[in-house]
């Protein structure tokens, strides 16, 4: 992610959560994830890896379903705002929801731009506490962050790094479709993003060429979002319909 995307989501931060569009993509990606894994007992032992977690809605998601969550993301803003999420609330008869309860004290919120399989703020458990070198993860996560990333197959490579033998890595993202594609975002937010969606058979081939077995890239759902009504308008009209991929591949 480069330097003016950190700087735009930092701005951001603070009012990310108010979008509509936001609130139900990470929704749709949630149920796509939760479809595709194993039912508790099983998925309540997972530690998961969230990268590009943004304000912690995808991860604050998974926290009921698994062990613990470590939500990683570049841009400061989105950590604050994670982190705010994680404080007590102030005593109340009944909390607010998406404060912090004993479902979310299994999150913890990561600074990083995550380049390094063994980068040591990766280390430590959300659950106990404890640093443990070279931590590893049953689950790696991401949701509309491929567009922004200069290098996949980089990318891929720390995914793989960070998983534990049998790990599996469950990745969304918008399609490529062709042309109006690009709508997805307003021109005014274009700057640091480097494609204008994802393509099934490319995606196949970075995660294969990262060591991924069972390799598989396949509509998840569709959003339907309101785009500009002319590009640089700034002015929303018509909703469009975009499909979301997910990319999922197993360590070895």
């Amino acid at each position: 992610m480069t330097t003016a995307n950190q700087a735009r989501f930092n701005e951001e931060a603070a009012s990310w959560d108010a979008n509509p569009d936001v609130q139900r993509a990470t929704a749709l990606a949630h149920a796509a994830y939760l479809s595709r894994l194993p039912p508790p007992p099983t998925l309540s032992t997972y530690d998961v890896l969230d990268l590009g977690c943004g304000t912690g809605l995808l991860s604050l998601a998974l926290a009921p379903s698994v062990r613990s969550v470590t939500a990683v993301d570049p841009a400061q803003g989105m950590i604050d705002a994670l982190r705010a999420k994680l404080l007590p609330p102030p005593p109340s008869p009944s909390p607010p929801a998406g404060r912090n309860g004993a479902v979310f004290q299994n999150v913890r919120g990561v600074c990083a731009l995550l380049e390094d399989p063994d980068d040591e703020r990766l280390c430590v458990d959300p659950v106990t506490g404890q640093a443990e070198r070279g931590r590893r993860f049953d689950l790696v996560v991401s949701h509309l962050v491929l567009h922004h990333i200069p290098d996949l197959e980089r990318l891929f490579r720390t995914i793989y790094g960070v998983l534990k033998k049998g790990g599996r890595a469950m990745v969304t993202d918008f399609e490529h479709f062709g042309p109006d594609a690009r709508r997805f975002h307003p021109e005014a937010k274009m700057e640091g993003v480097e494609r204008h969606g994802i393509e099934a058979g490319h995606m196949k081939r970075v995660l294969e060429a990262a060591g991924f077995v069972e390799v598989k890239v396949e509509r998840a759902f569709e959003m339907a979002k309101k785009v500009e009504t002319e590009p640089g308008s700034g002015v929303l009209g018509p909703e469009m319909l975009f499909p979301f991929l997910i990319c999922e591949g197993r360590r070895e």
